[in-house]
Parts: C-alpha cells; sequence; structure tokens
C-alpha cells in the first residue's frame, strides 16, 4: 500500500473574523470536482483506494490511501484539484448546504456542540483561535460568494503553500519522477504573509454560565499553554496524560473510580502551532454541583504543584506514550500525515526523535510547566447546566 498526503498551509487562524468557516468549508469544496476530474470518489475507488481530509485550526490535510501499484492515480488527482478547482456556482451552493448543515448539527442540535464557541471566546481575545474551525455562525459560509471563494483558494491552495508525502511501499526515483510529471507545471502562487496577532497573557479567571436542554450538567476548565514548536510543549502533553489518560490516571482513577464524584471525566490539549489550550472536562455524578466537582478538581491540580511526579508515575506515562508512538507509525497513512506535520514545523527528521524528547523531559520539568499553566488567572472556566423542561420549570 501507499499514502500520499498533501498538507495545505491554512487553517481557520487564516480567516476573516467575518468570513469564517472558510477553511472547513474548501475541505468540502476540494472535492466537488476539478478541471479533469468531476468526481474525486470514482477514480480512487477504482484504484483500489480510498481518500479523505481534516481541517483544523492550524491546517487542512488531504489524503488517499491505496495500493502502491496505483500511485499515480492519487498523485494525479491531486495535482488537478491543485491546478484548478471546478469554480460552479451549483457546486458552491451544494457544499454551502451541507457546511451549514453540519454547523446546525454538530453544534446547534448536538448535547453540548457549541462547547468551543463559549471556551475559544473565553480564552482568546485577539487570535483569530477566537472561533472554532467549523465558523462562528452558519451565516459567514452562507454568504460566501464564487469570488470569496476564488480569492480563498488562489491564496492558500497553491504547491509553495503545500507539503506533498508519499509512504509505503514506493521507490523514490518513481515518486519523483511521477511527482515532476504531475506537480512540476501548476504555477505557484504569492507566499502568504502570516501576521496574526499574538494574544496577550490572561490576567483574570474568566468565567461563563451556559445553559441548554443536555443529558447533564458539564464542567471545563480551559488553561493557556505553550505552542506545538516550544521546548514545554512534551512536558505539558505528559502532564495531560499522567491527569487524564487511561483509568490509572489521576483524575480518572481519584475523582471517578475511588470517590465516584464524576461520571465522566478527560483532559487533553490542542496541540495547536500557536500557543494552545489544556483542557479538563468532567460531568458531576447525580448530587455533585459544578461547583463540587470544581472545587475537586483544584484539590488534584493543588496535589500536583505540592510535590515533583514521582520518577514511577512519570515513566508508565512516558512507556504509555513511546508504545502509542511506535504502533502509530506501523500504519502508513499515519507516517505519511506526520511526516507533512513536522515538515511543517520546520524539521520531517522530529518524527525520529520524537520519542526521545518525551524520554528528556525529568519531574522537575512537569512541576515547573505545571506551576506555570495551573493557576486561576490562566483558566477560563465553563459551566454547562441543564436547562429545566417547562413544565418542570411551573411546578
Amino acid at each position: 500500500m501507499a499514502a500520499v498526503n498533501v498538507l495545505y498551509n491554512v487553517g481557520a487562524r487564516d480567516e476573516s473574523p467575518d468570513k469564517t468557516g472558510f477553511a472547513h468549508l474548501f475541505e468540502h469544496l476540494m472535492f466537488g470536482g476539478s478541471a479533469n476530474v468531476p468526481d474525486f470518489d470514482d477514480p480512487i475507488q477504482m484504484a483500489g483506494g480510498e481518500n479523505n481530509a481534516f481541517t483544523n485550526n492550524d491546517i487542512t490535510n488531504y489524503y488517499d490511501i491505496l495500493p502502491a501499484q496505483n500511485l499515480e492515480t492519487a498523485l494525479w488527482l491531486e495535482s488537478d484539484r491543485m491546478l484548478s478547482l471546478n469554480f460552479d456556482e451549483r457546486v458552491l451552493e451544494v457544499q454551502r448546504k451541507v457546511v451549514v448543515e453540519e454547523f446546525k448539527e454538530t453544534c446547534l442540535n448536538e448535547p453540548y456542540g457549541d462547547v468551543w464557541h463559549h471556551i475559544a471566546d473565553m480564552a482568546y481575545k485577539v487570535h483569530p483561535y477566537r472561533w472554532p474551525t467549523i465558523g462562528k455562525v452558519p451565516k459567514h459560509v452562507e454568504d460566501a460568494t464564487l469570488q470569496d471563494v476564488k480569492d480563498f483558494f488562489y491564496k492558500y491552495y497553491r504547491p509553495n503553500n503545500a507539503i506533498l508525502v508519499v509512504a509505503g511501499n514506493v521507490e523514490e526515483k518513481e515518486v519523483r519522477r511521477l511527482t515532476e510529471k504531475w506537480f512540476a507545471d501548476i504555477p505557484a502562487g504569492q507566499t502568504p504573509l502570516r501576521n496574526l496577532p499574538q494574544e496577550p497573557p490572561q490576567k483574570a479567571l474568566q468565567q461563563r454560565i451556559n445553559q441548554a436542554r443536555v443529558p447533564s450538567d458539564a464542567l471545563y476548565l480551559a488553561f493557556h499553554t505553550p505552542a506545538r514548536n516550544h521546548p514545554d510543549f512534551y512536558a505539558t502533553d505528559l502532564l495531560s496524560d499522567i491527569l487524564g489518560n487511561g483509568s490509572s490516571s489521576r483524575l480518572f482513577r481519584r475523582l471517578l473510580k475511588e470517590q465516584q464524584l464524576f461520571s465522566q471525566i478527560d483532559c487533553y490539549i490542542t496541540g495547536s502551532l500557536d500557543p494552545g489550550l489544556f483542557i479538563i472536562e468532567g460531568k458531576p455524578s447525580a448530587g455533585i454541583t459544578l461547583e463540587e466537582g470544581e472545587a475537586v478538581i483544584w484539590k488534584e491540580l493543588e496535589m500536583l504543584l505540592a510535590a515533583p511526579i514521582p520518577e514511577r508515575e512519570l515513566q508508565k506515562i512516558k512507556n504509555k506514550v513511546e508504545s502509542n508512538l511506535v504502533f502509530s507509525e506501523l500504519n502508513v497513512l499515519n507516517k505519511a500525515i506526520n511526516l507533512a506535520f513536522f515538515e511543517l514545523l520546520g524539521d520531517a527528521d522530529i518524527i525520529n526523535r520524537e520519542i526521545d524528547l518525551y524520554r528528556q523531559v525529568t519531574s522537575d520539568d512537569l512541576w515547573r510547566v505545571a506551576k506555570e499553566v495551573f493557576t486561576h488567572e490562566n483558566c477560563s472556566e465553563l459551566y454547562y447546566k441543564t436547562e429545566l423542561p417547562v413544565k418542570e420549570v411551573l411546578t
């Protein structure tokens, strides 16, 4: 098998505040046909493969996986949509409707679907991370014109703003030949200049209460963390594992299993290219208020700050991270996606050194980073409360 991955250096952070959701819209538009390919699914499926894409705040990523002998089919498809999309009003209208329906389904009608709208709005005041990838409101995508779409495409979806990775059972010489054949004639665009506003340090606790028809109350704590290329990224990632990765993690073991104060609890980092967030989220058990749930989480964080992580606990988490990294690289598609992302970070060889970067993190590193991250003034707090049905309110 072979994987073809094309990473475009454009995400939701590159949008205008009055035209959000464009990067996500383009994820859909890029499957709407191009100069010589009316439909992307049929050729890749006839070649025994499959394709898909994802968008986040930082990147838009397209990938194909298929038998290695049919590699040229994937390169032809990717080059054709990079060369020229099918800029058709009917295609735009279809994809606009798809994206707006996705917004309604996942953000407006799904329980807790608008959580990220609240968290991002509290945590970021000037940086474009202040809106989620799907956009602020559906109207921005509904109002997108064909000229808006063309301008966005020719600014960002150019070969000089893309990273191509081919991985799998392939020969380098042949890959270079096919890449030259299909991509060399595509004209480069002007290199986009990214001059994003830097988010100032948060100086005070941000708090918000939201009520909606959801199954149970939920609590969210968001802390600012270093950027993905920052040396402290690996310590921050390990802290999220120590607190919330698996049944033996601190929050899960103590607050859910032993004390049964939560029915669900988790934590993770966004890992974004610019300074991101460390999220702790949980649903208190019946009879436990959000205030009580938050108090016990802060108690756990205070215990974390009181003394360095024991070496045995740290080594256990490092072993888990290492095994996950090793097994993920057995998948040719994961390898292609990771290579493209590390190349975007500035050094594709990080894929070979990442395990060592985690191994080098010390208990003192974790303690130092935890003291910088887990402060009240660095926190945005969301209480997501159940809205009582009208008849219950009346009685």
